[in-house]
C-alpha cells in the first residue's frame, strides 16, 4: 500500500538528558509505534543532538531553549502528542514537563499521558496545574497504581489506566566481548552490581550521608560474605551517579575490591552488561528493571513509590531506605543471597504479565491515532 501518509507523532518527557532510564523508555516508545503504524516522530529534547544520534526519529526540538512562538508551530503540526513515559510530574518541575501540553491543549492537539510515574507532589498549585491540563487529555496512563491514586487525590476526574514502564520491552543490544577486560575486570571474579541516585527535587527524601555509610557497609560485607568485587553502575552518564558512587567507595574498608564503570553504554548494552553480575543492590528504578529483565537476583533500597510500585508488582518485600540501617539492610541482603533462586523465580514468574501491561500502552496509543484521524491514510491505487 504505496502511498500511506504518516501520523505526525510529537514526543515530550525527560529526554536528551543522558539517563540510561529515560533512553530506555524512549528507545521502546519509538520502536513500538514504528512496528504498529506509519509515522513520523518529533521528539521534544533537552539534547537535540544526542536524541537524533542515538534514536530513530525524524525530528528533534530543542524545547527548553525555545520560546512558545517557537515551539507551537511544531506541536500544530502533531496528529498526538505524547507526554511521559517515566516519572515526571513532580513538585519542583511539573510545569516544565506540562508547557507543551499547555500548547498542545491551546491549538486542539490531541495529549495522550504515556506510562507515567507522580510525587513527590504536594504543592497546591503544582497539582491544579496538573488538573487542568490532564483533564483535558485523550488518555491518561500511568505505570503503578500509587501514581493513579496521587493523580486522583489531585483532582484528576477522566479515566487513568495503570500499565506498565515502557522500559520493560527494551531489547539487549551487543557488547564487546572484552568489556569487562576495558573496565578492569576479572571475568572469573564473581561480580555484583550496585547503583546510587542523588537526592533531588524527585528525591527529596534521600539523606546522603545516611545512604552513603549504608552501601559502603553492605559493599564491604558483600566483599566478605560473597567473595565479590563491587561494580558502581552510573544510570546518570553525566557526573552525578559517578560522583555518588565514589563518595560510597570513598567510606568502604575494602575500597580496592570496588570500581565505577566508565564507559559509554547505550541502554542496551547497559541491559546486556548486567548479565555480569550475580547479584545487584540498587536505588534507581531502571537499574532494577534492568536487573529483572536479565534474571538477576537483587535488593532494591526504594526512594520513591515507582520503585516501590515495581518491587510490589515483582511480589519482592523490601523496607524502604528511610527505615533501614546497616545491620539491617546486611540482614537483607544476607537473607535475598541466601534465597536468590527464589527471586530470580519470583521474577520469571510476574514479569511476562508486566511486559504484557507495558505493551497495552503502546496498544492504547495505537486505537488512540487511528480513531483521532480518520483520513489521515491515504491509499494510493
Amino acid at each position: 500500500m504505496d502511498g500511506i501518509k504518516p501520523y505526525h507523532i510529537g514526543i515530550t518527557g525527560s529526554y536528551g538528558g543522558l539517563n540510561l532510564g529515560d533512553e530506555a523508555i524512549l528507545k521502546c516508545i519509538i520502536d513500538q509505534l514504528r512496528n504498529s503504524l506509519p509515522v513520523e516522530i518529533t521528539v521534544f529534547s533537552k539534547n537535540p543532538e544526542d536524541t537524533l544520534r542515538n534514536h530513530d526519529v525524524d525530528k528533534a526540538i530543542a524545547v527548553r531553549e525555545l520560546s512558545r512562538e517557537e515551539i507551537l508551530p511544531e506541536i500544530k503540526n502533531l496528529d498526538l502528542l505524547i507526554v511521559g513515559g517515566g516519572g515526571i510530574f513532580f513538585d519542583g518541575e511539573v510545569n516544565i514537563y506540562l508547557r507543551e501540553v499547555i500548547l498542545a491543549n491551546e491549538v486542539a492537539v490531541p495529549v495522550m499521558i504515556y506510562a507515567v510515574s507522580a510525587g513527590p507532589l504536594t504543592n497546591s498549585s503544582n497539582k491544579k496545574l496538573i488538573r487542568d491540563c490532564l483533564n483535558k487529555a485523550a488518555v491518561i496512563t500511568v505505570r503503578e497504581r500509587d501514581a493513579k491514586k496521587l493523580l486522583e487525590e489531585s483532582g484528576i476526574t477522566s479515566r487513568i489506566q495503570v500499565t506498565a514502564d515502557p522500559a520493560l520491552l527494551l531489547p539487549p543490544e551487543p557488547i564487546p566481548d572484552d568489556s569487562l577486560q576495558r573496565e578492569g575486570l576479572n571475568a572469573q571474579q564473581r561480580l555484583i552490581g550496585i547503583s546510587v541516585r542523588e537526592p533531588g527535587l524527585a528525591a527529596p527524601d534521600i539523606d546522603e550521608k545516611h545512604y552513603h555509610s549504608l552501601l559502603a557497609n553492605a559493599a564491604d560485607y558483600m566483599v566478605d560474605r560473597m567473595n565479590a568485587d563491587i561494580v558502581f553502575v552510573p544510570m546518570e552518564r553525566e557526573i552525578r551517579d559517578v560522583q555518588q558512587s565514589h563518595a560510597v567507595i570513598a567510606q568502604m574498608l575494602r575500597p580496592q575490591h570496588a570500581t565505577v564503570l566508565k564507559g559509554v553504554y547505550s541502554p542496551g548494552q547497559m541491559l546486556s552488561f548486567m548479565n555480569y553480575f550475580m547479584f545487584a543492590v540498587g536505588m534507581r528504578l531502571h537499574f532494577l528493571i534492568f536487573a529483572a529483565l536479565q534474571n538477576v537476583p537483587f535488593v532494591a533500597l526504594p526512594y520513591a513509590s515507582k520503585v516501590i510500585g515495581f518491587l510490589d508488582d515483582l511480589k519482592i518485600v523490601t523496607p524502604p531506605i528511610h527505615l533501614v540501617n546497616a545491620g539491617r539492610l546486611i540482614a537483607h541482603i544476607d537473607n535475598s543471597w541466601d534465597r536468590r533462586e527464589l527471586i530470580i523465580s519470583k521474577i520469571k514468574e510476574k514479569l511476562p504479565e508486566l511486559k504484557k501491561r507495558a505493551k497495552q500502552t503502546n496498544e492504547i496509543a495505537v486505537s488512540l491515532i487511528q480513531s483521532l484521524s480518520p483520513g489521515k491514510i491515504d491509499y494510493t491505487i
